[in-house]
């Protein structure tokens, strides 16, 4: 399955309103995760610890790193995309509506069922956004990059970028626990079980036909929706 990039001309009245609800999501999800208080996700964890030695929110320090590590794409000859804009403006702001509107200082079986909620939204909600392949985000697009100028595969580079990023935080104070083992282990297969579900294609198959006396006649995919 192809998620390249498409123009948004293709679609716009279903792709747009997608993707600003999966990132919207996505930064609910985040604040689900950080009223557990039982371990982030890496670039969450920097974001955290960044927010004990500055005076600003959660949901702007995230704006203002998408927004730096966006100048990282410059060297690595990246275009941003309205994707990569609309993460920036949008996940931050739904992250700091989400910890405005969930309480804190809960019990442990309550902090417990927040992780496990926030795991499985942020899962649904890469799917979400991410399948209506509007470009990437600035830090997708920071691997990407960085994947094509050292030659090395996808999950080596994002593993060394998320090890760094979460080394950082966890020094500058940032929450790590059970929660960021857990995350790490099943965001991956959350969002491959939805992508089907909402990744946008540019043509319909109609599925295997029956073998007909003409087997060259057999049809593949059908019209463009």
């Amino acid at each position: 399955m192809s998620l390249s990039y498409v123009p948004l001309r293709e679609r716009p009245a279903r792709r747009l309103p997608q993707l600003v609800a999966g990132l919207f999501l996505y930064g609910f999800s985040v604040a689900l995760m950080i009223r557990s208080g039982l371990g982030l996700a890496p670039w969450s964890v920097l974001n955290e610890g960044l927010a004990h030695h500055v005076p600003l929110s959660f949901g702007t320090l995230t704006n203002l790193i998408g927004a730096a590590v966006l100048l990282l794409w410059i060297p690595l000859r990246q275009r941003p995309t309205l994707g990569t804009f609309a993460n920036i403006l949008t996940v931050g702001w739904s992250c700091d509506l989400g910890l405005w509107l969930l309480p804190s200082g809960l019990a442990l079986p309550a902090r417990a069922a927040l992780l496990a909620a926030g795991i499985l939204l942020n899962g649904l909600s890469i799917a979400v956004y991410v399948g209506a392949r509007c470009g990437p985000g600035p830090r997708d697009g920071l691997m990407t990059g960085l994947t094509a100028l050292t030659g090395r595969s996808v999950r080596t580079v994002r593993t060394a970028i998320e090890l760094v990023v979460l080394t950082a935080g966890w020094l500058l104070g940032g929450g790590v626990g059970v929660g960021t083992v857990l995350y790490a282990v099943s965001v991956g297969p959350v969002a491959q079980y939805w992508m089907p579900r909402f990744t946008y294609r540019t043509e319909r198959w109609t599925g295997p036909t029956r073998r007909t006396r003409r087997p060259c006649a057999e049809t593949g995919p059908g019209p463009g929706r």
